[in-house]
């Protein structure tokens, strides 16, 4: 599956990533499965995973690229970050909700809200939360899924500076709206309602929660930065991980929100697609001995150099 955009979503699931990429692409339009990718000998004393299995599918879902990575039971999702849906007919609504409701749990009933005459929030039976509601296309600049971020906890009140930051870090930014709380509402007054924003031509949503809660953001939703070259690679980790943000293995980063990245070049993924299992073994080797990923060096395990 060809890749043009610079962000996918990566889903962290247990071993489900085959099963969760199937049930999704059956029930969103413009949905399909790309490649696979799967484990080798190397590295198993990290991943503990057996040799052939599936370590990643592509799949997307409303024309948005999507990850599902079988990482182990390390990191469970929560509705810190969930992903709005635009359906422009009751029928869809409705089918959407059946199926994503089905085997999960629902947080918010599918009702007449001031925002939507039809709109509910769901958790799958995957744990991966859903915003589904009635409008229109053109409301999110002709995007059916908006990824969603909710800021809680010690994040709460951050929202806009989240968006300040992310606009900064990434070029062709454009905020479209803040509605800020105003006073004696449930959240403090100039908190963050909803905002929307578009980051390189994708469109993102955003809120702050002062409401107890018990989760915050964790790894299992991040963003993949797809980059050409080694140049793109230091500058987004190092944007990313600026004023507190954390570096991790494998191309991973949390920022100084706690919003999980992977800076990860392009080449990657078609060397770990190679059918020559030596060579895929050497790169997996290389990068799992990295944080930042160093392009030149996974390129010339991949050659054996």
């Amino acid at each position: 599956m060809t890749n043009h955009k610079l962000f996918t979503n990566c889903f962290w699931l247990d071993n489900q990533a085959e099963e969760a990429a199937k049930f999704y692409t059956s029930i969103f339009p413009q949905s399909g499965i790309g490649d696979i990718t799967r484990y080798g000998k190397e590295g198993y004393e990290i991943h503990k995973r057996p040799e052939g299995s599936v370590m990643t599918i592509e799949f997307q879902l409303g024309g948005m690229p999507f990850l599902g990575l079988n990482g182990g039971p390390v990191f469970t999702p929560n509705p810190s970050i969930s992903y709005f849906v635009v359906c422009e007919t009751p029928a869809e609504t409705d089918a959407l909700w059946k199926n994503l409701a089905e085997g999960g749990m629902v947080l918010m009933e599918m009702d007449k809200y001031p925002w939507s005459e039809k709109y509910g929030w769901v958790q799958d039976r995957y744990g991966f939360s859903w915003q589904v509601s009635l409008g229109k296309l053109s409301d999110t600049n002709g995007q059916i899924i908006t990824p969603s971020l909710m800021f809680v906890k010690e994040q709460a009140g951050r929202a806009e500076e989240a968006i300040q930051f992310y606009s900064a870090v990434f070029r062709d930014s454009l905020t479209r709206g803040i509605l800020k709380n105003g006073p004696g509402e449930e959240n403090p007054e100039g908190m963050v309602k909803h905002a929307q924003f578009n980051l390189a031509g994708e469109e993102f949503m955003i809120m702050d929660s002062a409401a107890a809660h018990n989760f915050s953001f964790n790894e299992a939703i991040s963003f993949v930065v797809h980059c050409k070259n080694q140049e793109e690679i230091d500058y987004y980790w190092e944007q990313l991980t600026t004023g507190g943000g954390q570096e991790s293995e494998c191309g991973w980063l949390k920022d100084k929100f706690g919003v999980s990245w992977q800076v990860e070049p392009i080449q990657l993924i078609d060397m770990l697609k190679s059918p020559d299992k030596e060579k895929t073994e050497r790169v997996m080797k290389a990068f799992m001995q990295m944080k930042k990923f160093d392009l030149q060096k996974l390129e010339a395990a991949f050659e054996g150099r």
